[in-house]
């Protein structure tokens, strides 16, 4: 039986966790945080949403299926170790600029990898779990 007030709630809760986890993302870019928090963040507001409204929901405002972002997290995660290696010839080693005064690097690059990661890992498995015992 899903509670009315959660339901209710639901898609507000969803927007502020979603943000929330933008937001941690980014402040992570500098400071500790990151990628991994910010996706944990993202995939309990995705979670919540499963709750209330059920998994063919969440995973229809989710897009894509869990472990294909999962695998474009890993892919985005990988790509930003190259730039090192063109550089000084060390897979991972960060590159940063400048533009407009706003610093630049390939660590958000490789922050946004691991997040994508993480919503797809967790999701992946809450979906599935949640499917196999619909109580």
């Amino acid at each position: 039986m899903r509670s009315l007030i959660l339901t209710a709630v639901a898609r507000i809760f969803f927007a502020i966790m979603l943000a929330g986890s933008v937001w941690v993302l980014l402040r992570g870019h500098n400071e500790p945080g990151g990628g991994f928090i910010g996706g944990l963040v993202g995939a309990a507001g995705f979670a919540t949403l499963m709750l209330a409204a059920g998994v063919e929901t969440a995973r229809r405002t989710l897009v894509l299926h869990p472990v294909v972002v999962m695998g474009l997290g890993l892919a985005l995660a990988f790509v930003s170790g190259v730039p090192g290696i063109v550089t000084d010839a060390s897979f991972l080693t960060h590159q940063w600029g400048s533009l407009a005064g706003v610093k630049l690097g390939t660590t958000i690059v490789f922050d946004l990898g691991v997040y994508m990661v993480v919503v797809g890992g967790v999701l992946s498995f809450m979906f599935r779990l949640y499917e196999e015992d619909p109580a």
